[in-house]
């Protein structure tokens, strides 16, 4: 037992020296939007498209700063109400009507959702037909999340940095909540996780065929879009953001993903069922629902995290000093790729030691994915079904 302990602690340790050296600098969390980009010499034009499903309860904070952003350029604010059963449709078009906005909010109804389409794109493509229906169409589409607020100079600083840098597509990993205590354990390792699998700076290196996007916040060049089939293309895809991404990448267009300093999601997860049901909405898709893939990642989650801890709780030193000392090596290297993110969160350092914790329950979501798919459950998302083909 003891042998086995040391093996595992040792390939803990290996995967953590591959990770820190070789996983392109990853868990720095250093990718973010620079201010003082040069002013493009005109402003383009931008429309924000805003889907909205049953979002009653952000929609006045989300669309007055949308309204209230300083860009000096021609912008307005679309938002496309998904069939909401509350007052999200009501409350856009009060806001909207308000004297006080810098900029034109609109707001439509997207029809009912089509069969083969994620209810998100549905509504971002009513949107996209809208705007082509009419005259002059933006040379920028900003799709933003109904549950995002922005600063008000957001929006100047995403479009300087796409034409300063000659980007197709600038998206940003907003600021999730972090203050109960299901936050502070989980939300921060989601974003160590998501930049693990989809590394910023990979994402942002022209050479490198790693694409991803963070869904909340994308600039997007309208005409990038077309020449990839447009929102039709990743119809039915739940993790849309970085299928868009890849689309846009593998055209030979440049992408850049950051984190973001300002804009922050107003959606809570107070409670832990309702993070479970996010993560677990998606996680089996992640792995293009392969059983092979669910057990390797099963078994390289448990090594990597959330063994560390239990060898060093179940075996005295005195036993298996060799597996403890590695164990303790495997763990200080995981707290020190983990405190950039856990300070990124505004959070005291100690945290960093919970990342067993929370990745051990990250692997139960991503089983309990895989199980709801395998009994053809699916996935339920705002009151809406999603369910495997």
């Amino acid at each position: 037992m003891a042998d086995t302990a040391t093996v595992l602690a040792a390939l803990s340790v290996l995967a953590w020296v591959v990770l820190l050296v070789f996983r392109n600098g990853f868990w720095r969390a250093d990718q973010r939007l620079e201010t003082g980009l040069p002013d493009p010499a005109s402003w383009p034009s931008v429309v924000a498209l805003v889907p909205a499903r049953n979002e009653a309860e952000h929609m006045e904070a989300c669309l007055t700063a949308l309204g209230g952003q300083d860009y000096p350029g021609s912008f307005s604010v679309l938002v496309i109400n998904d069939s909401s059963t509350d007052d999200t449709a009501r409350i856009a078009r009060h806001i909207a009507g308000a004297p006080d906005l810098r900029h034109t909010v609109e707001v439509i109804d997207a029809p009912e959702l089509e069969e083969g389409w994620a209810g998100k794109l549905w509504a971002l493509n009513h949107g996209t037909s809208h705007l082509t229906a009419r005259t002059g169409t933006p040379e920028f589409l900003w799709l933003t999340d109904a549950d995002v607020i922005h600063d008000e100079a957001t929006l100047s600083r995403l479009v300087a940095k796409a034409e300063d840098q000659g980007l197709a597509m600038v998206s940003l990993m907003v600021r999730l909540a972090c203050a109960s205590f299901w936050e502070r354990l989980l939300v921060p390792a989601f974003v160590f996780f998501f930049q693990m699998l989809y590394p910023f700076p990979a994402i942002n290196d022209r050479n490198s065929t790693i694409a991803g996007a963070a869904g909340g916040c994308i600039l997007l060049r309208r005409g990038a879009l077309e020449r990839v089939g447009g929102i039709s293309s990743i119809r039915d895809r739940l993790i849309d953001d970085c299928a868009l991404a890849a689309r846009i990448k593998s055209s030979g267009a440049a992408v850049w993903v950051g984190l973001a300093t300002e804009s922050h999601s107003l959606r809570r997860y107070d409670r832990l069922g309702e993070f479970w049901r996010m993560v677990a909405r998606s996680a089996f898709v992640q792995l293009g629902y392969s059983t092979v893939l669910l057990v390797l990642s099963v078994l390289g989650m448990a090594i990597i995290f959330i063994c560390v801890p239990l060898i060093i709780l179940a075996f005295p030193w005195h036993k298996s000093g060799t597996a403890v000392v590695l164990s303790a090596i495997s763990w200080t290297l995981m707290c020190f790729t983990y405190i950039p993110t856990v300070r990124y969160h505004r959070l005291r350092t100690w945290r960093c030691v919970t990342l067993p914790l929370a990745s051990a329950l990250y692997m139960m979501m991503t089983v309990h994915s895989a199980v709801r798919h395998w009994c053809g459950l699916g996935q339920n998302w705002k009151n809406r079904a999603y369910r495997p083909k």
